[in-house]
């Protein structure tokens, strides 16, 4: 996770000065977002795994042993990086778009955290890439399967193979107004996690059949797809309010 904290820090940094503009503030509204995200994550991992913590409430600092809920990390990160970038002048258009970026890929990396740990797998498969899994860590339910679809896997190159030349592309032919990457990285991302929490097993808490983090994502999906209409409709109002030049001699427009 560290690794991909590092390298989606990097990509943002060099995504946010590629128009120019001032990243002399950048390093330090990055630490911000990525300490109080990490507290976020830990804190909505927590609020939904209390039963976890009954008589070992200081375990709720031990992250080493897993517990971090990557909804409650955005979401926290986000309104950091939103209220230091306003406080500081920073566009705040140019950030989303350089992490629209480097947040999948520091998904893409740190997913693999979930491989070593063996955790957030998901249902029993006999496909040739179904990840082993110890009895230890098997559900109760699934004690005497041997191997499990590695959700983590998916999630990791759907981020690589998707979300991050989805938006690369699209920038460098041109389709995509300032600002839409990141809602268009929410809606690609919700759609490949709430395929994949239809397979996890690891969930506390269902609703019509759907986990926590299944509905989660279908708010994302709605969220980037009402935050897309709203950016691209301003930026076509800005367009229409742009003044003409007119013609010298004619008067008409040019």
């Amino acid at each position: 996770m560290g690794l991909g904290v590092l390298v989606a820090a990097l990509v943002v940094q060099r995504r946010y000065t590629r128009d120019g503009e001032d990243s002399s503030f950048l390093e330090g509204i990055i630490l911000w977002t990525v300490a109080i995200g990490f507290a976020g994550a830990r804190l909505a991992y927590i609020t939904t795994h209390t039963a976890r913590f009954h008589g070992r409430w200081h375990a709720v600092f031990f992250i080493w042993e897993g517990g971090l809920a990557l909804y409650g990390g955005l979401t926290a990160g986000a309104i950091t990086a939103l209220y230091l970038l306003h406080k500081r002048g920073g566009n705040i258009l140019a950030f989303t778009d350089a992490g629209a970026v480097g947040i999948p890929l520091a998904q893409a990396i740190g997913r693999w955290g979930n491989y070593f740990n063996q955790e957030l797998f998901g249902t029993p498969t006999d496909l040739p890439w179904g990840l082993e899994i110890a009895p230890i860590h098997r559900p109760a339910e699934f004690a005497d399967a041997a191997t499990f679809h590695p959700t983590f896997l998916y999630e990791s190159l759907w981020n690589l193979v998707i979300v991050v030349p989805a938006i690369l592309v699209l920038e460098r032919r041109g389709k995509l107004r300032r600002g839409v990457a990141f809602p268009l990285y929410l809606v690609l991302y919700g759609v490949g996690r709430f395929l994949m929490e239809l397979l996890r097993t690891d969930t506390t808490f269902r609703l019509l059949g759907l986990s926590r983090n299944a509905w989660v994502s279908l708010l994302a999906i709605v969220l980037g797809l009402v935050l897309m209409v709203v950016i691209v409709r301003r930026a076509r109002r800005g367009d229409e309010q742009v003044p003409v030049e007119a013609d010298a001699e004619t008067g008409e427009p040019a």
